[in-house]
């Protein structure tokens, strides 16, 4: 006779689970093209409305202020036809998105690496101070560990994938396909600035459609489009 009265706990403990791979529900907005700042390379627009990359280098934020949560879904196409190196000298491919990007020195990454090695790797890149690239370069970045990660699915080229970031205080969750795939703290350091959320990619050829959080503020970053990172 225990059984049926435990019953109710166990069903409610696996909707918890559930619920959190599949992250808590956001009222998400469309971005189209015209609503983001270009800092570095270039964004097109496909005929169906999805922001289209083919560029080693491509940075870019919202011209909004929203609430920290950016998803992103993604078709990659595989890589760019001339490819470029890191500032540090590395070749890299990867895609992924920013938060609280104030400027060229100071905004955290959720960048999803593709080659040489696929992971997901969250970084908060700050420089008290400082604020553009020529002030900092390549300075400040720190990868953080997380609490709970999981792997990456394959990324292959004509697939369809979706990222999402997501930041509440100092804590981070990073989902891919609806999973958790990162789970963690990114520090005091990141607190210290403040900015919209945006894309970035390098040496990777996508077709996107990004969505953000609800607007926190009627006023807009404006568009630095000289301040690459």
């Amino acid at each position: 006779m225990r059984t049926p009265q435990h019953l109710p706990i166990l069903v409610l403990v696996f909707l918890g689970e559930s619920t959190l791979s599949a992250g808590p529900p956001h009222a998400l907005t469309p971005v189209p093209r015209a609503n983001l700042c270009v800092t570095e390379g270039s964004i097109e627009e496909t005929p169906d409305h999805r922001l289209s990359v083919n560029v080693p280098k491509m940075r870019a934020y919202v011209n909004a202020y929203t609430q920290p949560v950016a998803q992103v879904q993604f078709t990659y196409l595989g890589s760019t036809p001339n490819e470029a190196p890191l500032a540090s000298g590395e070749m890299r491919r990867q895609f992924g998105l920013k938060l609280r990007a104030e400027d060229a020195c100071n905004l955290v990454y959720a960048m999803w690496r593709i080659e040489p090695e696929s992971k997901l790797v969250v970084s908060v890149k700050s420089n008290p101070g400082q604020h553009t690239s020529a002030q900092c370069g390549n300075r400040g970045y720190q990868n953080m560990k997380p609490l709970h990660s999981s792997p990456l699915p394959a990324l292959r080229p004509g697939e369809t994938h979706t990222l999402r970031a997501e930041m509440s205080g100092a804590e981070v969750k990073v989902f891919a396909d609806g999973s958790l795939v990162w789970d963690g703290s990114v520090g005091a350091n990141a607190l210290g600035f403040d900015g919209p959320v945006g894309i970035r990619s390098d040496n990777a050829r996508l077709e996107i459609n990004l969505e953000t959080g609800q607007p926190t503020q009627q006023s807009s970053p404006g568009c630095r489009a000289q301040e690459s990172e």
